[in-house]
Formats: structure tokens, sequence, C-alpha cells
């Protein structure tokens, strides 16, 4: 999807001048299939959806290093094999024959978006307590990145990034081109909420409700903040991790005002 790969020559305008050039078929393959979305003037399915968008802090000063081609992809491959590994065993609540029992629903969708990953998970029929999983599971991810992962990434790579950041919204979502490939506001929001102040995860408010998604001792762990989200034009309701929270300096904790 995206790639494309033209055969270009070199041609002579009147017989001096050397430019670039491509056959009359090499140049109409230049149109909209090369996105592989096939008829986006189709209605799209709307699909009431829960959005996790993970970003990678640091991946740009990583793949500026010196002779990026050399540590990027290996980097990648790792992170991304140990990244659905991860989720796929916080979903794992036991194995019973062939079996295997779940916490909760696998994304129907996912997307790399260069530095950081798109999960899109349908929420029809999904309780509050199902979609609480969910968050715990995402949460528990981010964690596990900067205990487990970076440890052992920072042995053979440098200037690893140091931290992975999460964005979590729901909202409807419309299918694009047969199911391709969605769009929807609430990937907006969760895109921008990965990159709230210091923070390593937030999840908005909006469709969730902690006292039914989460147990005593995770509700404790949240706290509920207001802020202005760049791009939304409105304020958002946010659930935060309060440890992170209490630890921001003041003049970043200022920009979270009490609902």
């Amino acid at each position: 999807m995206g790639l494309i790969d033209l055969k270009y020559n070199m041609s002579s305008v009147q017989g001096r001048f050397k430019h670039l050039s491509l056959s009359q078929e090499e140049y109409s393959r230049f149109n909209t299939k090369v996105l592989g979305l096939g008829d986006v003037s189709k209605q799209g399915e709307h699909i009431d959806a829960l959005v996790a968008i993970f970003d990678l802090e640091g991946f740009t000063s990583f793949c500026n290093q010196t002779d990026p081609l050399l540590v990027v992809p290996d980097y990648l491959d790792q992170m991304l094999k140990w990244l659905f590994l991860h989720i796929s065993e916080n979903f794992k609540k036991e194995t019973v024959g062939n079996d295997v029992i779940l916490w909760g629903k696998f994304p129907f969708y996912t997307k790399f978006l260069g530095d950081g990953i798109l999960f899109l998970w349908d929420t029809n029929g999904l309780g509050q307590a199902s979609m609480g999983n969910i968050i715990i599971n995402l949460y528990k991810t981010c964690v596990a990145y900067t205990e487990d992962f970076l440890p052992e990434a920072s042995k053979q790579f440098s200037k690893v990034p140091a931290k992975l950041r999460c964005g979590v919204a729901r909202g409807q979502i419309i299918a694009i081109g047969g199911g391709k490939d969605f769009v929807g506001p609430c990937i907006n929001e969760a895109s921008r909420l990965q990159k709230v102040s210091q923070l390593s995860f937030a999840f908005s408010k909006r469709g969730f409700d902690p006292s039914e998604c989460f147990s005593k001792t995770w509700q404790n762990e949240f706290i509920i903040k207001k802020i202005v989200v760049r791009g939304l034009g409105e304020d958002v309701l946010v659930s935060i991790l309060k440890r992170e929270y209490d630890a921001l300096p003041p003049e970043e904790q200022q920009y979270f005002q009490e609902p």
C-alpha cells in the first residue's frame, strides 16, 4: 500500500537537454490506486470504536543517528514483535485444552504509523468492564516497555526511544475503501492524548465510566482532569495516572484543571 516503483528514463528535448521521462503507461500509474483503498467514494460503514495510539518518544532522534539503516529496521522488528506478544499475553486469562480464554477482544484493525501504531477495537457488545480490561492492558504495555523491553534493547542499540506513550479515546469511526482504512475525530483525539505534557498514558473520559471499568484498586490509580487539547477546539476530560501527575513540575500541572 502506497509503494509505487516507476520506471524512469532520460530523454532528450530538442536534441540538447536531458530530462526525466516516463512512458505513457508508467505515467498513468500514478493515481489514487497506489493508496490501495479501492473506491473511497462508496459510503463507509460506521463503527463505534475504542482507539489506541502508541507512540515511541524519541524515535526521531533514534533515526537521526549515524547509519540508521543498520539499526532502525532491527529495532522496529524486535519492538513490534514484543508489542504484539505483550498485548496478546495480557489478554490471555488461561489455556483450557485447545482454547485460549481471554480477558477481552483483540483489536480488529492495526496500522503502523512510522513512529507508532494504531489499534482499533469494535465496542459493539463490549461492556464497561471489558473496555476497562483493554485500557489496563494498554497501560501495562507502556510500563513493560520501560521496565522490560528498554533495558534489553539498550544493550543492542544507542539512543533507544526511552518511553512508549499511549492515548486512548472512544467514538464513531468511518470505514473507507471497504475497511482498508478508517477516519474519525476519536482517532485524532487519541493521537493528541498520547502527546499530553510528559505523561505516558491518558484516555478520554468520554464513553468510559471508571466506577464500572475498574476495580477499586485501579480506580485509585487514575485521576480525572480537564485539559485543552490542541486541535480539538474544546476542553476534554481525561483520565491520567495519579503518580505521573504528581511527578510533573508545577508549571506543567497548571495545564490540568479540576473538572
